[in-house]
Parts: C-alpha cells; sequence; structure tokens
C-alpha cells in the first residue's frame, strides 16, 4: 500500500480504510473481473450491448470483487499481520474493527442485491448462486491447492450472467468461453501465487503454485492452452467472422509471450506479467466485436 495515492490524497481519512479493505486502491482485481464480463455481453448482443447493461455489469464487477476482498480479509486478519506484504492492510493493522468490516460487507451485499431488480429472473438466480463461492473463496486455501479455480469461477461469473439477461438462455459456447476463462485465471493467478509461496508455507496455506512446484511454467502453459483451445471453439459456435480469429492469435500469442519471460525461480517478475493480463481483457472485447461487426 502506498502511503501517498489517491486514496490518501482524496477521500476523507474515515473513509480510507474501506476503500483499501475493497481494494479500490488495487484495482486490477475489478479489471479482470469486468473486462471478460463485458466481452461476453458484446458476444451475447451480437454487437454493442445496451448502455444500461453495461452500467449494471460494471457495477456489479466493482461490488462483489470488494465483497470478495472485504470476506479475504476478515478471515485472514490472523495472517496478514505476519507478512510484510499483508501486515499493514486495515483490519490487521487495526484501522478498523472486525464488527466495522462485517457491517460494510453487509453493505456491499446490499447494494449488490440492489442491482438483482436491474437483471431478468434467470440471473437473478445465478447471481444469488454466485454469492457463496465469494464468500467461502478466502477459506479454500486452508484445505485445498486449488483455490485459484474457486476465484476463477467466482470471478468469472458475469460471463454467465452477461447471456442469460441478454438472451435469456445459456448456449454451450457461452459456457465454453467462460470456462476457458476460468482457466486462464489460474494460470496467471498461478503466476501471482509463486510470489506468496514462501509466506504461504510459513502459514501453512495452500496454493495451486505450490501444486504445480518447478513445473509451472508446463502447468500454466496448459492452462493457456486450453484457454485458447475454448475461446477458439466457442467463436466458432457462435459464428464470428474472421476479426476474431486475428485477435485471438494476438491473445495466444501474447500467453506465449508470458510464459517465455515466466521463471519459478524467479518469482518476483510474475507480478508484471499478472497485471499484463488485463491486456488480454482488453483484447477480448475487442476479439468480439471484431467477430460480431467485422464480416
Amino acid at each position: 500500500m502506498r502511503p501517498d495515492d489517491w486514496v490518501a490524497r482524496w477521500l476523507p481519512a474515515a473513509w480510507g480504510p474501506y476503500a483499501r479493505l475493497c481494494r479500490l486502491d488495487r484495482p486490477v482485481g475489478t479489471w479482470l473481473t469486468l473486462l471478460p464480463a463485458l466481452a461476453a455481453l458484446v458476444q451475447a448482443a451480437d454487437g454493442w450491448p445496451t448502455l444500461w447493461r453495461l452500467v449494471v455489469f460494471s457495477l456489479g464487477a466493482l461490488l462483489m470483487r470488494g465483497v470478495g476482498c472485504t470476506f479475504n480479509d476478515i478471515f485472514d486478519r490472523d495472517f496478514d499481520h505476519r507478512v510484510e506484504r499483508t501486515r499493514f492492510r486495515p483490519l490487521t493493522s487495526g484501522q478498523l474493527t472486525l464488527k466495522a468490516a462485517l457491517w460494510f460487507a453487509a453493505a456491499q451485499l446490499l447494494v449488490s442485491a440492489s442491482l438483482l431488480l436491474a437483471i431478468n429472473v434467470y440471473s437473478r438466480w445465478l447471481a444469488l448462486a454466485l454469492v457463496p463461492l465469494v464468500v467461502i473463496y478466502p477459506l479454500c486455501k486452508r484445505f485445498t491447492y486449488w483455490p485459484q479455480a474457486v476465484l476463477g469461477v467466482a470471478f468469472n461469473w458475469g460471463m454467465l450472467m452477461a447471456w442469460t439477461d441478454t438472451q435469456n438462455v445459456l448456449p454451450w459456447y457461452g459456457v465454453a468461453m467462460w470456462l476457458g476463462a476460468v482457466l486462464w485465471q489460474i494460470g496467471y493467478d498461478a503466476i501471482y501465487a509463486y510470489i506468496d509461496v514462501r509466506d504461504d508455507r510459513m502459514l501453512g496455506l495452500k496454493s495451486v503454485a505450490m501444486w504445480f512446484g518447478d513445473r509451472g511454467r508446463a502447468w500454466i502453459g496448459g492452462m493457456y492452452a486450453a484457454t485458447a483451445v475454448l475461446w477458439l471453439a466457442a467463436g466458432w459456435g457462435m459464428g464470428l467472422g474472421w476479426g476474431y480469429y486475428a485477435v485471438m492469435a494476438v491473445i495466444a500469442g501474447h500467453f506465449a509471450w508470458q510464459m517465455a519471460h515466466f521463471d519459478v525461480r524467479h518469482p518476483e517478475r510474475g507480478l508484471r506479467l499478472f497485471r499484463s493480463n488485463m491486456q488480454v481483457g482488453v483484447l477480448m472485447i475487442v476479439a468480439a466485436l471484431a467477430g460480431t461487426l467485422v464480416t
């Protein structure tokens, strides 16, 4: 956390800890949640989605990512003070009480619930099914090496809802795009997880990075390859134009670039690679637009 960032400069002092609790100061996760959902909205609309849906889904991504981060810090408050990277988080540093954090989580869920009024019945049920996944994700690293899989399922859920809200159906190619995004997220979150392996071992926590071990490049490369195959199959199922496949080739090249630079022996390099996946998210939107608008 930077003491001189926009949260410290622009928000009232009393608001700062809440902004940091829901990671408003760290927007990468929000973008990685939102961009695939926007791409799915374009695909489901077969072109430009309505402005109303763009607003609703953007707010949903922001709020549900905030809920997930809030519960993460609530469950990890006794771990965070033992790790240099996290010891200044609002709960573990004493800037907020547990009671205040719980009330804030409830408030975010309440505002999120108001968005249910803006989507159809099918999508409401999907949204309700998402909430338990978001809440339990932080606990998964205590008993499974695959918490990143739970995260990938939860934080790409908006892709499924994009189809159900736009067309009131969930076609196989929409599911294929979502599964590809889940595997993509497992891959790039594994890159990030290698940075925390030493701390996680000290705390008795688990991650896919520990499971992959020295074979991280092969595992992550396999995840990325499967992602590309699923996204290509989904594009074929949707009947997208040649522009989609041209941009998918660029995405495949980006995946190859990541693997060329990833090294399990130098996990500190992973932060740059992790953040670069925002470019993949943007390219997903460009591919969806190219595939639907360019014939």
